[in-house]
């Protein structure tokens, strides 16, 4: 018994121990909270305020671009960039001493500064000089959130002239620091050589805030083809500044400036990775900051072929070669470029979008592809097309309607005729000879002019127009394509006439002009039956994958879109058709002598814009698809202020060549992918 009670005096004892130790240690806690509330509060307190969280990005890699076989066509290439981090006590003069310093050390291009840029520069280093040309009554009757620009107004032209190439090396360097946000790399320049960097390594410790850091900078394997279209990645221009931060980009972020790269910006930017740092009063980092590491871009997979955009280009320049340098080298002494549109009539997916300009002082070829968007042409006959649709549409036309071919005479003594007299013509045969007289007829009707009697029964010129615009417009000529790049041109719209020849001349491509963009839109609504497709250069896009062998998951896969059916039908789609066919193999084709007997089939329009008419200087241009049947391939090929040869339809020929001797031969295979998901991106 005495056992027992002996182990159950134990059991209070230590209840109690622990009461007392727990009774302790929380009277220690209350004591120490007191303290750190009542005696030390308001000093952490204050120290509390003079700390700040800051959060800085840095801009992860971009996604990379591939072509329709998924060969990279854009990647991101490592290099060593000079940075800045400036704290929240550096100003514009300490800036400036350290721009001094680096312009010794770093050759900066300067070819980017505006004149703004240079008045605000020597404003910086002449203030009390450009206040002294300010006189009293300005000064007086100036409000002084004005003052400024006032004073820029008294920097003359003589003054920003007066820079030294190193001193706006200078200004170069301090503008890129001036962007930056406190705490954040502002990269000064990209790229920097091993001497560059050497320099800078060695002088280091004398430039506050200077650092170099790896980065990426765009890469091009395929070298200048097609480079323009992918577009340019740069700060951020100060012109756009405002478009951009209200997206919510930062001051210093490298962005897509045009074509692709703009285009797609939100799909290749990625996700930055963020460092977050507290900081004290001065704004001097305390402690290790925390880092979220970020993500690469989504790759872009792109319609063109890669290796068919060189073979057309390659096209491009050898037959251009030919006409300017050969035995019609003094009659083309202002041919100088060319043109071809390459694209899948079914989906609207740009195959190869090529262009070639001759620099006469080089003697060199310039890749210009963006002129397929950008550049306008009367295209002459290629739109005869559209303009014996819009007969039969309006009925003014059937399609076993014939037209004698004949020089038409008019009261007036003009006379008007086509490149020779045919004679009986309908619908198929005028566009298998290109019949000029045959389109007049259906721009006079359209206006309301007998000319059997060479009177109007009621005047419907300016009706004539509108309808012929109208109607163009159904399959792309005139207005915008659609096609995903920033922006496009749509020709130039020569307005409305009064007179009668005007609306004859705008029947046969002589009045208003297209982009061969447009033109390759308009030549694949004929081929595939009504359907104007939207052009378009992305065809997929895909997650980022670290294995160079394997695709990323797909995202997302551009479907086709159609903009709008032709208001025609498919017996009079049927009949131009036709005769696009009978214009490469009919006996009479104005083309027939170059396509005949090809196995691919093509069907298409010729077409001579004349330019000036006292020299003998046109446009030459050619659209077409292939096969005639089943349609696979659209084409427009335009050369403009060209004189003697038929380099539109040799450029066409080797386009086409190229085309179906590369899906002969086979396409290159595709690397494994990942799963699959085709839902918008984001």
């Amino acid at each position: 018994m005495k056992t027992k009670d002996k182990k159950k005096n134990h059991v209070p004892i230590r209840i109690n121990a622990l009461f007392i130790s727990v009774f302790f240690l929380f009277s220690v806690l209350v004591l120490r909270l007191g303290y750190v509330q009542i005696v030390k509060g308001e000093e952490y307190q204050r120290t509390a305020y003079l700390t700040e969280n800051v959060t800085t990005k840095l801009d992860a890699p971009r996604g990379k671009m591939l072509d329709a076989n998924y060969r990279v066509v854009v990647d991101n290439e490592p290099v060593f960039s000079i940075t800045y981090t400036r704290t929240q006590e550096a100003d514009a003069k300490e800036r400036h001493q350290l721009a001094l310093k680096l312009a010794d050390l770093i050759e900066k291009p300067t070819d980017e500064l505006t004149e703004r840029d240079k008045k605000d520069y020597f404003i910086f280093l002449n203030e009390k000089q450009v206040e002294s040309r300010i006189s009293k009554e300005e000064k007086k009757d100036t409000p002084p959130e004005e003052l400024y620009d006032l004073m820029l107004e008294k920097v003359t032209e003589k003054d920003i002239n007066s820079f030294s190439e190193k001193e706006l090396e200078v200004l170069a360097i301090k503008s890129e620091m001036d962007r930056g946000y406190t705490l954040s790399p502002q990269r000064i320049k990209i790229g920097a050589t091993e001497k560059e960097i050497a320099m800078i390594s060695e002088h280091l410790p004398e430039l506050e805030g200077v650092d170099i850091k790896p980065d990426a900078e765009r890469s091009y394997p395929f070298k200048e083809s097609f480079r323009d279209i992918f577009g340019q990645v740069k700060q951020i221009p100060k012109s756009r500044m405002d478009y951009y931060t209200s997206r919510g980009n930062d001051r210093n972020d490298m962005v897509g400036t045009s074509f692709l790269e703009e285009q797609y910006e939100s799909l290749l930017r990625g996700t930055k990775t963020k460092i977050k740092y507290v900081t004290d009063k001065k704004g001097n980092p305390v402690g290790d900051p925390v880092e979220e590491e970020g993500a690469r871009g989504s790759d872009l997979v792109l319609t063109v072929d890669m290796s068919l955009q060189q073979e057309v280009e390659k096209v491009i320049e050898e037959k251009l070669k030919d006409a300017i340098r050969g035995k019609n080298a003094y009659a083309n002494s202002k041919l100088d470029s060319a043109y071809v549109v390459m694209m899948d009539p079914n989906t609207g997916a740009i195959l190869s979008m090529a262009a070639k300009e001759y620099d006469r002082k080089t003697g060199k070829f310039i890749d210009i592809p963006f002129g397929n968007v950008y550049h306008s042409y009367a295209m002459g006959s290629t739109v005869k097309g559209a303009t014996v649709l819009t007969g039969l549409q309006q009925g003014v036309v059937s399609p076993n309607t014939v037209i004698y071919d004949a020089p038409l005479t008019f009261g007036d003594g003009r006379s008007l005729k086509s490149h020779e007299s045919m004679g009986p013509v309908d619908a198929v045969e005028a566009l298998e000879r290109s019949s000029n007289v045959y389109m007049w007829h259906i721009a006079m009707k359209l206006a309301g002019y007998d000319y059997s009697n060479k009177r109007f029964k009621e005047n419907k010129v300016q009706e004539a127009f509108e309808i012929l615009r109208n109607s163009y417009s159904q399959f792309g000529l005139g207005v915008p394509t659609g096609i995903d790049l920033p922006s496009e041109a749509t020709g130039y719209n020569t307005g409305m006439s009064r007179e009668l020849s005007q609306a004859m001349f705008f029947s046969i491509g002589q009045f208003d002009t297209y982009t061969p963009m447009q033109m390759a839109q308009y030549v694949s609504t004929i081929a595939n039956g009504g359907l104007r497709m939207q052009p378009h250069l992305l065809k997929e896009v895909r997650e980022p994958s670290v294995d160079p062998n394997k695709l990323g998951k797909l995202q997302y896969r551009f479907e086709p879109n159609v903009l709008n059916k032709i208001e025609m039908s498919p017996s009079q789609i049927k009949v131009v058709q036709k005769g696009f066919y009978e214009v490469m193999h009919g006996n009479n084709g104005t083309a027939a002598w170059k396509f005949k007997n090809k196995d691919y089939n093509p069907a298409g329009k010729t077409g001579t814009a004349e330019i000036d008419k006292a020299t003998g200087i046109v446009n030459k241009t050619l659209i077409g698809y292939a096969p005639y049947e089943n349609p696979e391939v659209a084409f427009a090929v335009v050369v403009p202020d060209i004189k003697e040869g038929n380099t539109n339809s040799e450029i066409a020929e080797g386009a086409l060549d190229a085309y179906f001797s590369m899906k002969k031969e086979g396409v290159p295979t595709k690397p494994e992918s990942n799963e699959e998901n085709t839902e918008e991106p984001r």
